[in-house]
């Protein structure tokens, strides 16, 4: 069977994306998503996107980490979100359904405002922190980040002890300017550090934000730049999360599987 698919990507964040709008795809086959997303005998990306139809919605994300587990991707949506407005589905606006809940977002010339799920609390873990953005989070402050060792520590922490069983996203960070961060993300599912993560981001910029008494954050990752804009209530909740940044079609192919 010949598979027609499309690339997209996400400041470096890559994706392979399928409409399955008529529900051909077997999303049960782990196996297959794993193939697909490998660098070496697939297509090669983060992670894999069907988009579905979904009563009451647009559409239904249903997306998988590289490994075929599943989570909340934050730049995976925006990069949904654009490749739904290419399919026709939606104009500038949308209503559609992830693994988390429902999502509004907004597209215009190519870039995409992500409204994220309400976050109830920032934890303490040691001298970290710890958000769950849609997916888990560790976030962890160094001086200079560019030179941190990303991939060993971020995979210490991930199966560390702390976080037995499921494992956790890990980030560094560094501060750029008042308003402005540096993101490093080791991601749980990849196994590696990737260009960029949505929801690692989005978890940095509330903890910064929340510290210096910010609702807008710029971030600069790997594969480029980020912001995330947010409201802060009294019992240190955050509500009306955007993540903001480009998402771009890189290809499109077929493969047999």
């Amino acid at each position: 069977m010949d598979l027609s698919f499309y690339k997209y990507q996400g400041t470096g964040n890559d994706f392979v994306m399928i409409d399955d709008r008529n529900e051909q795809f077997d999303h049960k086959n782990l196996e297959l998503v794993s193939q697909l997303c490998d660098r070496k005998f697939g297509i090669g990306s983060d992670g894999l996107i069907l988009i579905r139809n979904k009563e009451g919605f647009d559409f239904e994300m249903v997306y998988f980490n590289a490994d075929g587990s599943q989570s909340m991707c934050g730049n995976g949506a925006r990069c949904a979100v654009a490749f739904s407005k290419f399919l026709g589905i939606i104009d500038e606006h949308t209503k559609f359904l992830a693994i988390d809940g429902p999502h509004e977002a907004s597209i215009r010339n190519g870039l995409v405002e992500l409204g994220m799920g309400d976050v109830h609390s920032i934890s303490n873990a040691d001298q970290d922190y710890f958000v769950n953005t849609g997916s888990p989070h560790h976030v962890r402050f160094v001086d200079d980040v560019e030179q941190y060792p990303v991939v060993k520590e971020g995979a210490s922490i991930r199966y560390s002890d702390t976080y037995q069983p499921s494992g956790t996203n890990v980030n560094f960070v560094s501060t750029l300017a008042e308003d402005e961060i540096y993101v490093r993300t080791y991601e749980r599912g990849v196994e590696y550090e990737t260009l960029s993560c949505g929801t690692g981001v989005t978890a940095c910029a509330l903890v910064y934000g929340y510290q210096n008494k910010l609702n807008h954050v710029k971030i600069k990752a790997l594969g480029g730049n980020l912001s995330v804009k947010f409201a802060a209530t009294s019992d240190g909740s955050f509500k009306d999360i955007l993540l903001i940044g480009p998402a771009e079609q890189v290809y499109k192919g077929t493969i047999k599987i």
